[in-house]
């Protein structure tokens, strides 16, 4: 009787969920099947090329390896098609795979194993798939960036208010606006790029973290597995998971340029600017207010940012204290990676959906443009270009002719001639060529201006790079 209250006591102190006590407390911790299945692919493209290089270096028979691949291939076939049973206890998809491969062609599958470990093939399974996503997502950039070039085409003479610190600043076309996104995704896109240089290398053969005293030949496999080299050290290779932490910052930086052009549909959604007209498939209605369309897509594509860089933080906190070589903290990896890189993907083509989709109302752009005083620095460089004034003075002068238009309710091109030369005798009336907003836009056209000119010169150029 006390045994059994003892184990009763023993149960009730875990918890309900856990009947079993500590066994079950250590079973739910510890198996990650739950979430790393999602490899199943790269885990068996990784053992079909090990298994062909230790038949090949006569580590294994070629009739072992015949029987591993078919068998390999068959239980492919059974994941695909949903007929695979994955078990908790065998804990993770390596292990549910090698299980499995033992029922289907006997004692051959337990030579899958040599001369490596889970640590190098855990490492090796999330390199490549982490690789393969980085490739759907440089796709992914590349449409949007031709998204935003075909807007910019159509729109590099819409004049529209080009705002600092959210206030009108100058007249910019949409055109170069759209242009400046292509700037900051072709960056993203670029740093995609950079991310697989950077992890194009074979983890396989590292074995647990010390190498093997097998005459496996690792340059093979990185061969057949489509990586440029192996790994360099066997220590660093199986603890390292900076490809995972760079794919998690890519993205980051990718969502919050995502987030700043959700911020910026939003704003310009509203009636109070009335810029853009989301289509109906990336809005929503009111329950109870119907006048409402809600910019529901952009709102959501600017919350994921959030949830990408808490993957990313916790990330880095989860390896920042682990000494080397693997510790069991780095299965919390994957969760992480999966989840940012499906939120990136859904918010990409969110973006993509809309900027395609909406209807860009030229009228409320072009009749903000001149809104605020826009052409102030044109009235200022026109002075420094025509009168001689320095800057400073300039600037000075086109102050005074902004406090007069603004105690006059005007716009600086209403003020009169008498006006603007009661401040400066120098002006004329060349003067009010400068200071409309088309004249001011086609005026800047140095280098990456916003002239419509320039505009086109650099979607030739952004159409023209891979």
């Amino acid at each position: 009787m006390a045994d059994t209250k003892d184990a009763t006591s023993s149960n009730q102190m875990w918890g309900g969920r856990f009947a079993s006590g500590p066994d079950a407390i250590m079973e739910e911790i510890n198996a990650s099947i739950g979430f790393d299945k999602k490899l199943f692919a790269q885990d068996i493209r990784g053992s079909i090329a090990h298994a062909t290089m230790l038949a090949e270096k006569g580590i294994i028979s070629h009739q072992d390896k015949g029987k591993i691949v078919e068998g390999l291939n068959t239980i492919m076939s059974e994941i695909e098609s949903g007929r695979f049973e994955f078990s908790r206890q065998l804990e993770d998809i390596h292990m549910n795979i090698e299980a499995r491969l033992s029922v289907l062609i006997g004692p051959a599958a337990g030579r899958l194993h040599t001369a490596r470990s889970r640590n190098d093939q855990v490492a090796l399974d999330f390199r490549l798939w982490v690789k393969e996503e980085l490739v759907k997502t440089e796709a992914m950039l590349t449409a949007l960036i031709a998204a935003f070039l075909d807007r910019a085409e159509e729109h590099a003479e819409t004049v529209m208010p080009g705002f600092t610190h959210l206030q009108t600043a100058q007249p910019v076309t949409f055109g170069h606006h759209c242009m400046a996104y292509v700037e900051m995704f072709g960056r993203d896109r670029a740093r995609v790029r950079h991310a697989i240089d950077h992890l194009d290398e074979s983890p396989i053969g590292a074995a647990a973290l010390a190498g093997t005293g097998f005459p496996i030949d690792r340059h093979m496999t990185a061969k057949a597995l489509g990586f440029r080299e192996p790994t360099r050290n066997s220590i660093d290779t199986v603890s390292d998971r900076d490809f995972a932490l760079e794919f998690l910052s890519v993205a980051a930086i990718c969502a919050m340029h995502l987030s700043r052009l959700a911020e910026e549909i939003v704003l310009w959604s509203t009636p109070q600017f009335g810029f853009v007209r989301l289509s109906d498939a990336f809005s929503t209605g009111s329950s109870i207010m119907p006048q409402k369309k809600n910019p529901d897509a952009a709102e959501l594509v600017r919350a994921k940012t959030g949830r990408i860089n808490g993957s990313l933080v916790a990330l880095l906190t989860i390896m920042k204290g682990l000494p080397l070589a693997y510790s069991k903290d780095m299965q919390e990896d994957k969760e992480q990676v999966f989840d940012a890189a499906e939120n990136l993907e859904l918010a990409i083509a969110a973006m993509t959906g809309m900027m395609r989709d909406m209807t860009i109302r030229t009228d409320r752009m072009r009749a903000a443009a001149g809104s605020g005083y826009s052409t102030a620095t044109d009235l200022a460089d026109w002075l420094v270009r025509e009168a001689g004034l320095p800057f400073r003075d300039a600037h000075h002068a086109t102050g005074h002719a902004v406090a007069l238009a603004e105690k006059k309710g005007c716009e600086l091109a209403e003020l009169s001639l008498e006006e603007l030369q009661a401040i400066n005798p120098a002006i004329t009336q060349n003067v009010f060529d400068v200071l409309t907003v088309d004249a001011s836009v086609a005026s800047r056209q140095s280098f990456g201006g916003t002239a419509p000119s320039e505009v086109r010169k650099q979607i030739a150029y952004w159409r023209n790079r891979n």
